[in-house]
Order: C-alpha cells, then sequence, then structure tokens
C-alpha cells in the first residue's frame, strides 16, 4: 500500500466508525448517510480534494468490515495506551460514562476501537480511537475489539481530528487544543480547518486562546461545558494583555482548589481574579485626608495616574490636583535638571 493511500485510509477511520455505529445500533432500519463536513469559505480546493478522497475511502473500508473482511482483533486493554494526543479533559461528572459502561456489559462492544502497534513498545497497542470502549473495557476486565492500522503520528493526529469533527460532546476549549496538539505535530493549517471543519478565521481565534494560555492552566480549568468561544477569547485577550496577570490566575485555581469540583466554576474564579474591573479595583490605594475623610482611591501604572473621587469632597480634592498640576511639572523639570 503507498503512502498516499494509507493516508486517504487512516483518515477515514473516524467517519467510517460513526457510520457502523449507526448500523450497527439498528440492523432493522436503513443507514442514513452521513452529513458530508462542512468546510468553509476559507478551506482550499486540496482540502475539498482531500474530503472527497476520505469519502470514497470510507465506503470502501465499510463494505470490507461488514463483509467480515476487516482484521478484527480481540485484545487485551491491559497492553494498549492511550493516544499520545489526548482529545478529552477531565470530565466533572461520571455518570455518562458509568451508563455507557453498563450499556457495553449489558449488549456488548458493538463496534471496534482503532489501534495502532506501539512505535516504542513491543507487544503494545496505541489508540487511535475509541478511548471511552477501551476504558469500559478495562474496566469490566473483558478484552476490547480492535481493528489495527498502520498509521504515523502526524496521520493519527489528523485522523483523530477528523473523527472529533463529528463529535458533539466536546466543548469549544477541548476542540481548541486539539487543534494545538495538530499544531505541534506540524500539520498544516489547510488539514486542520479540514478535519475540524472549521474556517481560517475560528482556527486563528483558536490560536489567540491556547498560545496565551497555558495548558496546564486550560487543564486545571477543564472542559467547561457552558463556557463558550467568545468567554475563553475575552480570557486569553486579558492574560496577554498583562502576562503577570497568570500569577493571579493560578493563585485563584489553587484556592479554589477541590472545594470547586465543577469546571465552570473554576473558570469562571480564574476569570473574575484577572477581569479589567475587578484587577484595578485591587491595586487601587484609598485617599483619605488629615483627619481620615476618605477622598477617593488612586492607582499608578508606568504610563498612568488615575484618581477616583468619592463625594463632594473627593471632588474638589481632584480639581485640587488638577490645578496644582502646571506648578508639579515645573517642579518636576527643575529637579531634573538639577
Amino acid at each position: 500500500m503507498s503512502k498516499s493511500s494509507r493516508k486517504s485510509l487512516v483518515a477515514s477511520f473516524g467517519l467510517l466508525s460513526q457510520e457502523l455505529e449507526n448500523k450497527l445500533a439498528d440492523d432493522t432500519q436503513p443507514t442514513p448517510r452521513a452529513p458530508s463536513p462542512r468546510v468553509g469559505a476559507g478551506v482550499v480546493g486540496a482540502a475539498h480534494r482531500a474530503i472527497d478522497d476520505i469519502r470514497a475511502e470510507r465506503d470502501r473500508l465499510k463494505a470490507i468490515v461488514e463483509s467480515g473482511g476487516g482484521a478484527i482483533l480481540d485484545l487485551d486493554p491491559a497492553f494498549i495506551d492511550p493516544s499520545p494526543y489526548p482529545d478529552r479533559l477531565e470530565d466533572d461528572d461520571a455518570t455518562d460514562f458509568e451508563a455507557f459502561k453498563r450499556s457495553i456489559d449489558s449488549e456488548g462492544q458493538k463496534v471496534p476501537i482503532q489501534v495502532r502497534r506501539h512505535p516504542s513498545s513491543a507487544g503494545r497497542h496505541q489508540i487511535v480511537y475509541g478511548h471511552r470502549r477501551w476504558r469500559a473495557a478495562k474496566e469490566l476486565g473483558r478484552a476490547v475489539r480492535a481493528l489495527e492500522v498502520e498509521i504515523s503520528d502526524l496521520d493519527l493526529v489528523v485522523a483523530q481530528g477528523i473523527e472529533n469533527a463529528s463529535r458533539q460532546d466536546l466543548t469549544w476549549i477541548e476542540r481548541a487544543l486539539f487543534a494545538s496538539r495538530m499544531d505541534d505535530a506540524g500539520v498544516k493549517a489547510r488539514n486542520i480547518y479540514a478535519a475540524l471543519s472549521i474556517e481560517d478565521a475560528e482556527l486563528a481565534r483558536m490560536r489567540s486562546v491556547y498560545r496565551a494560555i497555558p495548558i496546564d492552566v486550560i487543564e486545571t480549568i477543564g472542559r467547561a461545558p457552558k463556557v463558550g468561544r467568545p468567554r475563553w477569547v475575552e480570557f486569553a485577550k486579558n492574560i496577554a494583555g498583562d502576562p503577570a496577570s497568570l500569577a493571579l490566575v493560578r493563585q485563584a485555581l489553587t484556592e479554589a482548589g477541590d472545594g470547586v469540583s465543577v469546571s465552570d466554576q473554576r473558570f469562571q474564579q480564574a476569570f473574575e481574579a484577572i477581569k479589567p474591573s475587578s484587577h484595578s479595583r485591587r491595586n487601587e490605594k484609598e485617599l483619605t485626608d488629615s483627619a481620615g475623610r476618605k477622598l477617593g482611591a488612586w492607582k499608578v501604572s508606568p504610563k498612568e495616574l488615575r484618581i477616583s473621587a468619592d463625594g463632594p469632597l473627593g471632588q474638589d480634592f481632584v480639581k485640587f490636583v488638577g490645578n496644582a498640576l502646571p506648578h508639579l511639572v515645573e517642579r518636576f523639570s527643575r529637579e531634573r535638571e538639577g
């Protein structure tokens, strides 16, 4: 098999698995044709041709597997390792997985996972697709049905990306993280567009987030299913505008600790820690006169001095400072010259 045909074969596995899962779920009903991945206007013609090749190869593979011609193996899950490119963050609620595991236990594993021989550990395999089925089989102490494929690291991450494009349960930040892993693996931008069914503008937004927010911070926050793209982008902008704010973010997440078990809440605490309004208030110092009466507050930065008034007395003080500024400038000049 040529390298180019192997890439086409590998890239189709995610879409093939989805079609097989639909078919095996109800053998009495005709399988509806899976909708074609939507590719945005920014994707070049080569990406369109790649998707067409994937569809054709998927149909061929589907026929082979359904006719019993595929090499389906029963493997010990203890000798299988996860993909080197994880596509999920830790879930807050284990209820869904427990229900999935019970289904595997009672009905069996209907769709095989996809694996490759481990590139550096003899006798072991690595998952291309099907982590939840592998984990369920491992916890149930049963063999896992698997389809073995020949695939490189680069092809593996692209194959996972194509499969992820059709999944509805991945949050925006999980998809962005997977885009970052494709970036790190050297996958070209046009192939990331095609793999995740996104346009160049969306990839630019994802990059602005995962290049500004360190991976360890994202992983500590978690999936954050209720937090969409706009707030992640705003969060990243706040960090990019003040790199020192990362210390505040990490401090907020450390203080949250085990007391905040929901990732949406962890995001909110991190977000509030560097939100411009709250950040400004935290750095302000109170202004009082000799009698202890509050005049307002002040804040100084390398490029700005800001004074806010509190009540009529504070407003009079702000006017006083304004009138005194010309004299302060003269004094400043004299001292600099002296």
